[in-house]
């Protein structure tokens, strides 16, 4: 069996690991390159195998990260099948439709203004290529073994992190290959805590937080003092919301402060279209977080809900103090830019990060200090406070990882860290290996390993 390195190892975007055996081909996932311009064009090399050889792909979670490329993926010439979670079912199709949208809003934009270094800008894909996607999903209930022919089995896990995110147990060659896809923390807002797997042979595990330990802070005073701050200087807050999950978790926590009377009498915008539907998906899939439907309803009242882009373009102008969430959250695209181009220059605003940033991110540019950024071919001067608040993070830490193995009855064979940048994946490594002696590894890209 020969397990291959596409993606996702020495970074944390592009997710994809192939499994070849006994003339099948699995894929593990299939995101998008995000990030520094080195990565993003590997979204343009085609595969080292053709799609059209590979059986299945087992989808961890919706993440444009984990389930981006796969437009592109069918484009040309995938015709198996999806495995996956029912939210992530719905949650990979909002995020790849949304994703073509803006590739072909951008596009557009680059060929108007002539800023594209193409004769021609083109989207990665359309959307019209992301929604024939759709047909190939295949709904796997949690715990519930699926077999994908007569000698391989999989078993999808709750993985926390985001609704309906699952570790994946694979069955292969008298082998057990444990995929842990993104780990949530024990102690989320929202999620449940992530399943920790009981048997492994081979353990191929993600390394985001390999070197970091969460703060103990208190998440809802630091957004209560940024808040209020803010406002008190006639400020406006922008809150850059991956759209999935954090979004529902700020929102609840400023619907919290709000209750408690500790935060000001101002506009609480929602301007992340995707944000609102995986609201829905939250409404339709309660076994997988902790909220209520009438908390989520009670929740909703307090903001003012955009869909239309003209009342986004309304909102900037109206220049009242105003909280503001919107996509996306490494201020990679979408409508966040358009509220940083006309604010990110106004030092009474405040830009307030609550999520990992990946390498080449505008949001990691603003958290590194640079002066400037670039929006839509213009570069703009940082004169707004940037905020972090490292306590919201989806992302299990060193800690969650570490103790993600600690129900292992079996020393695994191998330990492959994956899905995070060199650094964290090599200081993982060593805790690992200090306190369970494991025999464990970074993954490389590209790289090829026989099991």
């Amino acid at each position: 069996m020969k397990i291959q390195f596409i993606g996702g190892a020495g970074t944390v975007t592009g997710s994809k690991t192939l499994i070849e055996s006994n003339g099948l081909r699995i894929l593990v996932d299939c995101g998008q390159f995000q990030g520094i311009k080195a990565l993003r064009e590997l979204n343009w090399q085609p595969l080292p195998i053709l799609p059209s050889s590979i059986d299945f792909v087992l989808l961890t979670h919706g993440h444009l990260d984990h389930c981006g490329w796969l437009p592109r993926l069918v484009a040309q010439g995938f015709e198996g099948k999806i495995y996956c979670s029912s939210p992530t079912k719905d949650v990979a199709k909002l995020v790849m439709l949304d994703s073509a949208k803006i590739q072909e809003e951008e596009a557009l934009l680059a060929n108007k203004n002539k800023y594209s270094k193409h004769e021609t800008a083109e989207p990665l894909y359309t959307v019209d290529q992301a929604e024939k996607v759709l047909s190939h999903f295949h709904v796997i209930e949690p715990r519930k073994p699926i077999a994908l022919d007569a000698e391989i089995s999989v078993v999808f896990s709750n993985a926390g992190h985001i609704i309906g995110a699952c570790s994946i147990t694979l069955s292969i060659e008298n082998k057990t290959l444990v995929f842990s896809g993104d780990i949530g923390r024990n102690e989320d807002p929202l999620m449940y805590p992530p399943v920790y797997p009981k048997k492994a042979d081979y353990v191929f595990m993600e390394s985001t937080y390999g070197n970091r330990i969460h703060p103990k802070t208190d998440v809802k005073l630091e957004l209560e003092t940024y808040i209020n701050n803010t406002i008190l200087d006639e400020g406006t807050v922008i809150i850059p919301g991956f759209a999935v999950e954090r979004t529902q978790s700020i929102m609840y926590l400023l619907w919290q402060l709000k209750k408690e009377g500790k935060l000001p009498d101002v506009p609480y915008i929602l301007d992340t279209p995707m944000g609102l539907s995986v609201l829905d998906i939250f409404q339709a899939n309660s076994k997988w977080h902790k909220l209520s439907a009438e908390d989520i309803t009670e929740m909703c009242k307090m903001f003012t809900m955009l869909t239309d882009y003209q009342e986004t373009v309304n909102t900037i102008y109206d220049n009242r103090p105003k909280v503001v969430i919107a996509a996306s959250g490494m201020v990679t695209g979408g409508r966040v830019l358009s509220y940083l181009e006309y604010y990110i220059s106004i030092p009474t605003t405040a830009v307030i990060i609550v999520g990992y940033q990946a390498e080449g991110t505008r949001g990691r540019k603003l958290l590194q200090g640079d002066k400037q950024i670039k929006i839509h071919g213009n570069y703009h001067d940082v004169n707004a406070k940037i905020l972090e608040i490292n306590g919201l993070s989806a992302h299990g830490d060193q800690n969650d990882l570490i103790n993600w193995l600690s129900e292992l009855q079996n020393k695994p064979q191998k330990v492959f860290l994956m899905h995070g940048e060199n650094e964290p994946a090599d200081e993982l490594r060593i805790k690992i290996q200090e306190r369970y002696g494991f025999d464990c590894s970074v993954a490389q890209m590209w790289q090829s390993v026989e099991i």
